[in-house]
């Protein structure tokens, strides 16, 4: 591989860094550990409530730590479990929880789509087709390791 393209992927993954680091930095704002604003987001995303398994998958993050952010949020009154079927549970915003949820994530989700607010849907799309052709590509070579 030459020099140029490890260029490229020590550039992407900064920006990518960086994106994290902006996550971090509201999490900080809003009082939360990043786990408890990766959950909530999670939740907040799919509207009052979400399968613990989807939270586990969209969250990236591990079933420790999404549980032990989740005992959080339950002993603060924000979400309850709920059983789904079988043995698949759903967590639940409360009331309290909704209004936590509007307070924190759902401005977060605002200064998302302000951001994107200053693109061309040309360029949102195009964004899009790149990531996802990205991951398929990762995807693939993560599976030949």
């Amino acid at each position: 591989m030459n020099q140029e393209r490890y260029s490229d992927i020590r550039r992407i993954n900064y920006l990518f860094s960086e994106i994290d680091a902006l996550y971090h930095q509201a999490s900080l704002k809003f009082g939360m550990a990043d786990s408890v604003l990766i959950v909530l987001y999670t939740i907040f995303d799919e509207g009052d409530s979400c399968l613990l398994s989807d939270i586990y998958k969209k969250s990236g993050i591990s079933k420790q730590t999404v549980n032990s952010a989740i005992r959080g949020l339950e002993k603060d009154g924000i979400l309850y479990l709920e059983k789904h079927t079988g043995r698949s549970k759903k967590a639940v915003l409360t009331e309290k929880g909704k209004d936590y949820a509007n307070h924190t994530v759902a401005n977060l989700f605002e200064a998302e789509a302000q951001a994107f607010d200053t693109w061309s849907d040309w360029e949102i799309n195009t964004h899009i087709f790149l990531i996802e052709k990205y991951l398929k590509c990762f995807r693939h070579q993560i599976e030949r390791l």
